[in-house]
Formats: structure tokens, sequence, C-alpha cells
């Protein structure tokens, strides 16, 4: 077998849990993932079984990412999602007029820095292990590109998007950034990716996995 598919990961499990799935129901080794989803996430998780499938991830991780994002504000958290230590930074309840205008600024190529709990490698080491492990982690900032953003519904402190990305783009990070811009803080609640290149939820494949 050598074919690139969709699966649906659910909420609660990592992408790699998601894999070894995959893995038990369809009795092959070499299977492999574009595009990692938090635990916390769901949602389109595009996965290649067999070797030369495996090896054609790369270019379906560079394309278009499609995204419901629901954000948290008045607080922040130390993972920018729901899992993290939450802190108050503020009870002010800004306006939808506000919230839109913040919202705009952030399309196009912006740049943005990614969570510490990410699995980015900072001296060959990931950066959520650091975090984890208590020490510092220094991330610099890095180019990307939101495509679109829509307010679909604002009702304080929860407010609810659409975002159309480019690759490498951390929704937790535009989350927190937004809630800075408002100056409120701000954590993402809740997140489903719904597209990855031409791949949609209605495209998942189901596995029988258990």
């Amino acid at each position: 077998m050598n074919e690139i598919f969709a699966v649906y990961k659910p909420k609660g499990i990592s992408s790699f849990a998601m894999i070894a799935r995959v893995r038990k129901s369809l009795g092959i080794k070499k299977v492999g993932h574009a595009g990692t989803l938090d635990p916390l996430a769901q949602g389109v998780l595009v996965v290649g079984a067999g070797r030369e499938a495996t090896k054609r991830l790369s270019s379906e991780v560079a394309k278009e990412k499609e995204y419901i994002a629901e954000i948290r504000l008045g607080e922040s958290s130390t993972t920018d999602d729901a899992e993290g230590e939450k802190s108050n930074v503020s009870s002010r309840q800004p306006d939808k007029k506000e919230v839109e205008s913040v919202i705009a600024q952030f399309i196009g190529e912006i740049m943005q820095i990614p969570p510490k709990f990410s699995a980015i490698k900072v001296g060959g080491r990931r950066a959520y292990k650091m975090a984890r492990a208590g020490e510092e982690v220094e991330l610099k900032a890095r180019p990307a590109l939101i495509k679109e953003i829509e307010l679909l519904d604002y009702n304080y402190p929860i407010l609810k998007i659409h975002v159309v990305t480019g690759p490498g783009v951390y929704i937790r990070s535009l989350a927190r950034d937004i809630g800075q811009k408002l100056g409120v803080g701000a954590y993402m609640s809740e997140l489903e990716r719904i597209r990855v290149g031409e791949f949609k939820v209605a495209d998942c494949r189901d596995l029988k996995i258990n």
C-alpha cells in the first residue's frame, strides 16, 4: 500500500497516538502524518501509508490549511491553549467592532512567535520538553501567512473565528496575540482543522479505528 489520505483525529489524543491506531487498522508499519494536531485539537489529519507515500508527506505539510477556532478572552495560558495554567489578565470586555478591527490586523504576512509548548527544536531539543522541565525557552518570531480570518461569533468571553493559513502557522499563537493586541489576554479554547490542501472533513476515511 502506498497512499496518502485523511483521517479525522478526535480531541484528547495526540497525532502520534492517532497514527498508531492507523497502523493497527491497516496492518502496516510505515505510516506517517503531515501537520501535527495538538491533543486538544480535532480534525483533518493527512496520513501517508507505505514508504513512497510517507516520502511525499512534506509536500502535504506545505499546503493551505483551514480552521475553526474558539478563543477565550480575559485570561492567558502557559500553553496558549486550554491545557495550560491560566492567569487572569483583564475583565474589560472589548466590543465587537474592536475585536473585528484587531482580527483584521493579522491578515497577511505576519511575524509569529511559536508557543513554548510546541515541537519546534531549540538547540536540538523539543521546546515542549524543555518547557515541561521548567527550563527557559526562547523562541524567535518567524514569518507566517494568514490568508483569511472571519469572525463567526462573539459573545464575551468567547469569540469564534474561521482561519485560512499557509504552512507553519500556530493558531494557539494567533489566539494569544489577538488577546495581547486587545490588551485583555486570550488563549485558544477549542480548535478544529477542517481542511488540509484538498482534504476536507467529508474526505476523511473511516478505518473502523478503536
